[in-house]
């Protein structure tokens, strides 16, 4: 939110914001005293083009890191997602209030982003394959399948999430549906290649991909999910489920 961010930058680090940066800790960014020797006009040194106006300070990766792990701390700690404020998390973040109004809009997005670093990352695509995306793409479904059965606390995640209908929003528009168009593409690329039947739906054929693991992983928490679940998917459907033709 820029124009809350820059509000609350203009505050200082006295009142929640950062420190300038190139300013010592506890010290201030004023100009020295009249009389000085080191006094420099504002305008830099006489016949000196003017300094290139800031475009805002870096982000800090370190910050960044601090404010996941302060809400993951504080979810293990029993906190429910509903009770956590901005003020709580940057206490315990040991940062101000602008640092995360900096990164996040808002609790969704940062819920989001918690959800995202606890899960397993998003393997690269070739972009250019059919068949062979897709099937890392259903390897990745599979991969974050298991990671929610070993983790209670992402189990917990999701279940709040669901009962929170403009959080489960964010996390359908920022993760879920960025995932489904890179499948359809995948599905295209392998229908354009020759690799899928052109005469069906893409999207039905997209669903008889991911289904089956989606069943797996989501509604069938007891299922088993071995290293070879993708390819057996795949091969079925290639295949198809009618028995082979009698002699």
């Amino acid at each position: 939110m820029q124009g809350q961010d820059g509000e609350r930058d203009g505050r200082g680090a006295g009142n929640g914001g950062e420190p300038q940066a190139g300013t010592p800790a506890g010290t201030s960014a004023q100009a020295p005293a009249c009389g000085s020797s080191a006094e420099v006009p504002a305008g830099g040194p006489a016949g000196a083009p003017d300094p290139e106006p800031r475009r805002g300070r870096p982000r800090s990766a370190a910050a960044e890191r601090a404010i996941l792990d302060a809400v993951i701390a504080l979810l293990e700690a029993g906190e429910p997602l509903a009770g956590l404020s901005i003020e709580r998390i940057a206490r315990t973040a040991g940062v101000g209030k602008a640092t995360i109004y900096r990164r996040w809009s808002g609790k969704e997005e940062l819920f989001v982003d918690v959800v995202r670093d606890m899960e397993p990352t998003d393997p690269p695509v070739s972009g250019t394959a059919g068949l062979a995306d897709l099937r890392v793409m259903l390897e990745s479904l599979r991969t974050r399948g298991l990671a929610q059965r070993s983790s209670v606390l992402l189990v917990n995640i999701f279940a709040q999430m669901k009962s929170h209908p403009k959080l489960w929003e964010e996390y359908h528009g920022t993760v879920i549906a960025p995932r489904r168009v890179a499948m359809l593409e995948a599905v295209r690329r392998a229908v354009a290649a020759g690799e899928l039947r052109d005469d069906l739906d893409v999207e039905l054929i997209d669903d008889l991909f991911v289904g089956p693991m989606l069943v797996r992983t989501v509604h069938r928490p007891d299922a088993p999910l071995p290293d070879d679940l993708a390819d057996r998917i795949i091969t079925a459907l290639l295949q198809g489920l009618a028995p082979a033709a009698r002699v």
